[in-house]
């Protein structure tokens, strides 16, 4: 397991809950599927399947859709722009009303919309 990842698990309060939404997941995915076979996609494949198996990957709630068009539409009124994973991302967490942990520093382009994030990354590297 990913030595950041153990920490992070370790660290969780008892009512904390972590997992990953079905986009990022195919994000993932696609991420590694575009690789050239060879070591790095072998030892890419082995990382997310640790994460997979460890992290539950949740359905998509019913109310994204309306947070995802609402969310589109602030951004595209603020002069804002994502791509539209990332779009739909983001509108899972502000639909769940959850922390999004990303170290994407695109999404603090929205975080006015009351998108809010966590980068683990930096974390780690100040802790």
């Amino acid at each position: 397991m990913l030595l950041l990842l153990q920490h992070v698990l370790e660290s969780l309060a008892e009512s904390d809950y972590l997992f990953i939404c079905p986009i990022v997941k195919g994000e993932i995915l696609f991420g590694i599927v575009r690789l050239d076979a060879g070591p790095k996609r072998q030892k890419l494949e082995q990382k997310a399947n640790e994460l997979f198996v460890v992290i539950p990957c949740d359905p998509l709630p019913e109310n994204v859709a309306e947070v995802y068009g609402n969310t589109k539409a602030a951004a595209q009124k603020q002069g804002t722009s994502l791509g539209r994973c990332d779009l739909w991302i983001a509108a899972t967490a502000l639909a769940l009303d959850t922390i999004l942990v990303t170290s994407d520093s695109d999404y603090q382009r929205i975080a006015g919309l009351g998108l809010r994030l966590e980068d683990w990354v930096n974390w780690q590297a100040a802790g």
